[in-house]
C-alpha cells in the first residue's frame, strides 16, 4: 500500500526539482556552446549549419512547392528577412570569436546558398554531397557516402562550413537542428558517422 504521507513529502519537493531543473538546463545548454565555440576557434573541426529561416510553401509545412526548379530560386522555398538576419549574425558571430575559415561549402538549394554568401565568411563552394537525402537527388547513397568522407577528411588547420538541409544533417548524424542552428563536428575516421558531435550552437536570436 502506498504510505499517503510519503506522497504528500514528495510533493512538497516537486516544485522545487523542477526550479533547479529550469535552472540547469540553460546553463548545460551554454556550456555546449561554448565548448562549440572553442572547438571552432582551435580548427580541425567541421560546422554543419543549416540554412536560415524559411517558410514552408504552405504553414507549418517544408520542402519547396509545386514546380520546383534547382536553377530558378524564384520556385524554391527561400529565406525570409529572419533568416537573412540569421545569416549576416552567424558570419558575425565566427568574426567576433576568431573562427578561421578555411573553406565554405553549401546544397545548390538557394535557402542555403543565400545563408552562406550572407554569412561573407569565404568564397562559396556548392555541392551536391549537402542534398544527399532527398528525392532530387537521385545519387544520394552515393552523395551521402562523399559527405561522411569529406567530413571524415577534414583535418584543418581552420573550420570546413558546411551549410546544408535538415534532413542531410539528420542522414549524417541523426539530429534534425533548428534553422540556421550550428552543429560542431570532431573529425572521426572509422567511428560510422565519420564524426562525433562536439556541441550545437543555437541559431541567432
Amino acid at each position: 500500500m502506498i504510505d499517503r504521507g510519503i506522497v504528500r513529502q514528495l510533493g512538497r519537493f516537486a516544485p522545487a526539482a523542477l526550479a533547479i531543473s529550469l535552472l540547469l538546463t540553460p546553463a548545460l545548454a551554454a556550456d555546449e556552446s561554448t565548448e562549440a565555440w572553442d572547438a571552432l576557434v582551435e580548427g580541425g573541426h567541421v560546422a554543419l549549419i543549416r540554412h536560415g529561416n524559411a517558410p514552408g510553401p504552405s504553414l507549418g509545412r517544408g520542402g519547396d512547392p509545386p514546380g520546383f526548379k534547382i536553377d530558378d530560386c524564384r520556385t524554391q522555398r527561400n529565406l525570409d528577412e529572419v533568416g537573412r538576419g540569421q545569416a549576416k549574425a552567424l558570419g558575425e558571430a565566427f568574426r567576433t570569436h576568431g573562427v578561421r575559415v578555411d573553406r565554405i561549402q553549401s546544397s545548390p538549394w538557394c535557402r542555403c546558398l543565400e545563408t552562406a554568401e550572407l554569412m561573407a565568411v569565404g568564397p562559396v563552394e556548392t555541392s551536391w554531397a549537402l542534398v544527399p537525402a532527398t528525392d532530387r537527388n537521385p545519387k544520394a547513397p552515393e552523395a551521402l557516402r562523399t559527405l561522411k568522407e569529406m567530413v571524415a577528411n577534414w583535418r584543418g588547420p581552420g573550420t570546413l562550413v558546411l551549410v546544408t538541409h535538415g534532413l542531410t544533417v539528420r542522414a549524417l548524424i541523426g539530429i534534425v537542428p533548428s534553422q540556421a542552428e550550428t552543429v560542431v563536428l570532431k573529425p572521426t575516421p572509422g567511428s560510422g558517422s565519420e564524426a562525433r558531435v562536439v556541441g550545437r550552437i543555437a541559431a541567432p536570436p
